[in-house]
């Protein structure tokens, strides 16, 4: 398969892979009762879960009500899976309906079958894992994450790949950057990427998660932690400002003390780390003015 023909149907989506005929290969067969391209019912125990499946987590509750619904509905949509071999298959997408069906005690489950090579493996589980509404913000940045490094593509590749914009997923990859306790916090839901994304623009991590505590323990909203944000940066500035200005003072009061002396009158020196600043000399009144001006002659 050409790289230019498999970029065109990932950019689709997944359901274009499944249902182009660069991937649906019908009029192959390898040994087995099965041949590709077909639907069929297949042993549970003949199909062994994807390795490359980004999910890690599933959410035991929702497994157990899924798998009521598969024991009164069956299974609606097929799982999809590659064949391996013979009666050997390797699941492409549908773990959570797999695993749903285990647990409703069913032997079989209806299945596409394709033929998928490890990098297709993974660029069909990380893309169709994408456009997943139950995701959370975390398990989308860390699959994102996988593409770039596993495909080693650009941001703005990726975003043709999987049809969102380059703004949207570097917003997500972001996320990669917070602290380990911030990470946590978005995975299990206990923040929202609003608050993440508002964590981030916090200068230091111990700061980072000294805030990720007050949201939780208070229940702040995205508004109220980006108001916080906002305060604490803004304070940040003015305390370095003031330092610089301060050590500076310190090391040109002599000057200040002499020329205040001389001109008798205040006399203010600021100097910046580049070297610039400037020298205020205060007057009462064009009188004092006149004086002082003298004085400078």
């Amino acid at each position: 398969m050409s790289s230019k023909k498999n970029t065109r149907a990932l950019g689709r989506g997944l359901d274009a892979i499944l249902k182009s005929p660069e991937t649906d290969i019908t009029a192959h067969d390898i040994s087995g009762n099965f041949v590709v391209g077909a639907i069929a019912e297949i042993e549970l125990k003949k199909i062994e879960t994807n390795p490359f499946q980004p999910r890690t987590e599933f959410d035991e509750m929702q497994l157990r009500e899924l798998a009521e619904s598969i024991k009164s509905q069956g299974i609606i949509q097929p799982v999809t899976v590659r064949k391996l071999g013979y009666d050997k298959y390797q699941l492409i997408s549908g773990e959570r309906r797999f695993r749903a069906s285990k647990l409703a005690g069913l032997e079989k489950i209806p299945c596409y079958i394709r033929l998928a090579n490890d990098e297709q493996m993974l660029e069909m589980a990380l893309i169709e894992n994408i456009h997943r509404q139950d995701l959370n913000a975390l398990e989308v940045a860390i699959s994102y994450q996988r593409l770039i490094d596993e495909l080693k593509i650009t941001q703005e590749k990726l975003s043709e790949k999987v049809g969102k914009n380059r703004s949207t997923i570097t917003n997500f990859l972001r996320l990669l950057k917070l602290p380990a306790e911030v990470q946590v916090a978005l995975r299990d839901d206990l923040i929202s990427m609003g608050h993440a994304r508002a964590l981030l623009g916090v200068g230091d991590t111990a700061t980072q998660i000294k805030l990720l505590k007050q949201i939780i323990d208070k229940g702040l909203s995205v508004r109220q932690t980006e108001n916080i944000v906002r305060s604490l940066n803004k304070e940040a500035h003015e305390t370095s400002s003031k330092t610089s200005e301060n050590v500076l003072d310190e090391k040109y009061k002599k000057a200040t003390e002499i020329l205040s002396s001389k001109f008798g009158t205040k006399v203010a020196l600021r100097k910046r780390s580049d070297g610039k600043g400037n020298l205020v000399i205060s007057f009462k009144n064009d009188q004092d003015l006149d004086r002082i001006l003298e004085l400078l002659k």
